[in-house]
C-alpha cells in the first residue's frame, strides 16, 4: 500500500463477506450492497492534474491530439502513442506485452481512466500521465526518441498549435528538421537519473556541460509535449457503461435496475461484491483501489521472472525530474509523494490495480499479459495457483467461492463496458494530407 489503509482494507473484508447471495439476482439489494453501489457508480468529475497547468486548455489538447497519433516522435518514425494505444480496441494493442521499438516486458494498460490513478504504470514509477507520457517517449523499447529530437519535430511541425498554448518557443531552440532515423542510444540527451548504460550516462553528463540555457528550454519543451499529450487524453474519459444506467435506476428507487443488467449479470454484479470478494480490491468509479498489490502471479511466457514492481517503482517515483514538485513541475504541493514509503516489504513484486471498466476489450490481462482471457483470470483467482516469484501473495486474497458461477461473474464483467470516446478525439486530425506514419489508418491489423 502506498498511503494508510490498514482499516479501511479491514472494514472492505467485514462488509464484502456481509454481502448477499449470488444467485438471487431478483431479491433487493440489501444496505451494504446499495453502499456499493454509491461507490461504484457513476464515474464523476475529472481530478484536478497534478502539475499541469495546461491540462484542461483546448489548445494543448488539440495538439496534444496531433502528436498522439504522429509516428515522427519516435526514432524510428513510425512508433507513435496510437501504435500501442489503439483507439479502437479502446486504447489498447490485444498483445500481451506492447510492441514498440522492441517487445517491452510489460502489458499496455488502457489510458480510458489514466487521470484518475495517482501514479501511472504497472509499478507507479510516474505519479502524472504528462510525465507517465514523457517516460514512454524515451524508453528505447517504446518510441526511443531524444528529447532534443522530439524538440526539433514540434519546431519544425507544430510551432504555431505549439505557441498557443503554452508561449513562444525558446529563441536557442533550432526549427531545422527533426531527426526520422534511429540514432545511437549514447546520442541522446538525457537526465542522468534515466540513463539505461553507461554509454548513455557519460552522453548525459557532457550535455549538462554544454550551454546551460540550451538544455534548460529543451527539457521545459519536452514536458510541455507530455502535458499536451495529457490534455488530449482527459478528453477520453470512460463513457457510462450499462452497469451505470442500472445503479442509477437501483438507487433512484427502481430495485430491478431498469432491465439493464440481465438476471445473470445481477447474480455476478452480487458475487463482485461477495463470494467473489473482487471489490476488496476493484472498488471506487474505476472500480480500482488505484493501490498495488502481489498477486502471487506465475511466470509469464517470453517476461522476465522476479519483476520488483512497486518497489523498484517507488523509489523511481521519489527521484523522478518530472515529478510533482519538480523542476517541470507547475505544482509544489505533492501529497500522494508525502504518503509514499518505499520501503515497505509489502511492495516487493506489487502491481497496480487495474480498472474494470470496459475490461472485456482490453485483454490480455495482468501486468506481463499472463491471462488471455477473463475465463482465465476467473480460474486464477478461483485456485490462487502457485506462489509470488518477487516478495509474498497479498494475504488480503483469498479464492473464489466455489458457489460463486464463471458465467454470471462473466456477464457482469461485460456490463462494465461503455462506447468508446467521442469519434472527434479517438482519430488523428485531417489537416495533414495523409496519415502520418504509426497512425491507425497506416498500420496493418
Amino acid at each position: 500500500m502506498t498511503r494508510p489503509g490498514v482499516a479501511l482494507r479491514a472494514a472492505l473484508v467485514a462488509l464484502a463477506a456481509g454481502c448477499g447471495r449470488a444467485d438471487d439476482a431478483a431479491a433487493p439489494l440489501s444496505a451494504e450492497e446499495l453502499a456499493w453501489l454509491r461507490n461504484l457508480s457513476p464515474i464523476g468529475p475529472l481530478p484536478a492534474s497534478p502539475g499541469n497547468g495546461a491540462a484542461d486548455d483546448e489548445r494543448a489538447a488539440a495538439l496534444g491530439r496531433a502528436l498522439f497519433f504522429d509516428g515522427r516522435l519516435s526514432a524510428s518514425g513510425q512508433v507513435s502513442c496510437a501504435t500501442c494505444h489503439d483507439p479502437e480496441r479502446y486504447f489498447t494493442d490485444g498483445r500481451p506485452r506492447a510492441v514498440g521499438l522492441a517487445e517491452g516486458r510489460r502489458n499496455t494498460p488502457t489510458l480510458l481512466g489514466a487521470p484518475w490513478f495517482p501514479f501511472l504504470g504497472w509499478d507507479g514509477r510516474k505519479d502524472s500521465v504528462w510525465s507517465q507520457a514523457l517516460a514512454a517517449l524515451e524508453a528505447p523499447d517504446e518510441h526511443g526518441i531524444c528529447r532534443a529530437d522530439a524538440v526539433r519535430l514540434v519546431a519544425a511541425a507544430y510551432r504555431g498549435p505549439y505557441e498557443a498554448a503554452f508561449g513562444a518557443l525558446p529563441p536557442v531552440v533550432a526549427p531545422g528538421p527533426p531527426f526520422t532515423a534511429p540514432r545511437p542510444a549514447a546520442a541522446c540527451a538525457r537526465p542522468v537519473e534515466a540513463a539505461a548504460s553507461e554509454a548513455e550516462r557519460a552522453a548525459s553528463e557532457a550535455e549538462r556541460a554544454a550551454s546551460e540555457a540550451e538544455r534548460a528550454a529543451v527539457d521545459r519543451v519536452f514536458a510541455n509535449i507530455g502535458k499536451s499529450l495529457e490534455a488530449y487524453l482527459r478528453r477520453l474519459a470512460p463513457a457510462p457503461a450499462p452497469f451505470d444506467a442500472y445503479a442509477a435506476a437501483v438507487l433512484a428507487g427502481d430495485p430491478s435496475g431498469g432491465g439493464h443488467l440481465s438476471a445473470s449479470a445481477a447474480r455476478g454484479l452480487r458475487a463482485f461484491l461477495g463470494g467473489a470478494r473482487c471489490v476488496l480490491c476493484h472498488h471506487g468509479p474505476l472500480l480500482s483501489d488505484r493501490e498495488f498489490h502481489n498477486l502471487g502471479l506465475p511466470p509469464a511466457f517470453g517476461a522476465p521472472d522476479g519483476d520488483p514492481g512497486r518497489r523498484q517503482g517507488a523509489r523511481a517515483a521519489l527521484v523522478d525530474p518530472s515529478r510533482c514538485g519538480g523542476e517541470l513541475s507547475d505544482a509544489r504541493r505533492c501529497p500522494e509523494l508525502d504518503f509514499l514509503d518505499a520501503g515497505l516489504d509489502a511492495l516487493d513484486g506489487a502491481f497496480r490495480t487495474p480498472t474494470l471498466r470496459n475490461v472485456a476489450e482490453t485483454g490480455p490481462y495482468m501486468h506481463a499479459g499472463h491471462l488471455e482471457t477473463l475465463e482465465e483470470v476467473i480460474d486464477f483467482y478461483r485456485a490462487l495457483p502457485g506462489e509470488a516469484t518477487a516478495g509474498r501473495r497479498d494475504p488480503l486474497l483469498s479464492p473464489i467461492d466455489r458457489a460463486v458461477s464463471t458465467a454470471d461473474l462473466l456477464s457482469f464483467l461485460r456490463a462494465l463496458t461503455g462506447p468508446l470516446p467521442d469519434p472527434a478525439w479517438r482519430a488523428p486530425p485531417r489537416a495533414a494530407s495523409s496519415p502520418s506514419p504509426g497512425s491507425p489508418e497506416r498500420r496493418s491489423r
